[in-house]
């Protein structure tokens, strides 16, 4: 059974920047395109970032610019590298692969950014 797992995520003040980490256990790391998401209070949760596995990246326009995607297949783990951070970006942090059909949701990662 795959296993999604976050962390990295605090407190920041704006302005400032945070590592998310997801380990993905089970081999199908290496053959998706994973993503990061994020749900905020009252809103939809969405996709921020994705990257394929052959190292391809695509951002959503609010995060172009500030956030990073990277996966490192030999430790079976997704980053995102947020910086410049804004209040608005406050949300719970998850990864999931990136397409129609997703893993069980892991339970996310807390960011909150302070203005």
């Amino acid at each position: 059974q795959v296993q999604l797992v976050e962390s990295g995520g605090g407190l920041v003040q704006a302005g400032g920047s945070l590592r998310l980490s997801c380990a993905v256990s089970g081999n199908i790391f290496s053959i998706n395109t994973m993503g990061w998401y994020r749900q905020a209070p009252g809103k939809q949760r969405e996709l921020v970032a994705k990257i394929t596995s052959g190292g391809s990246t695509n951002y959503a326009d609010s995060v172009k610019g500030r956030f990073t995607i990277s996966r490192d297949s030999a430790k079976n783990t997704v980053n995102l590298q947020m910086n410049n951070l804004k209040p608005e970006d406050t949300a719970v942090y998850y990864c999931n692969l990136a397409g129609a059909v997703f893993l069980t949701w892991g339970q996310g990662t807390q960011v909150t950014v302070s203005s």
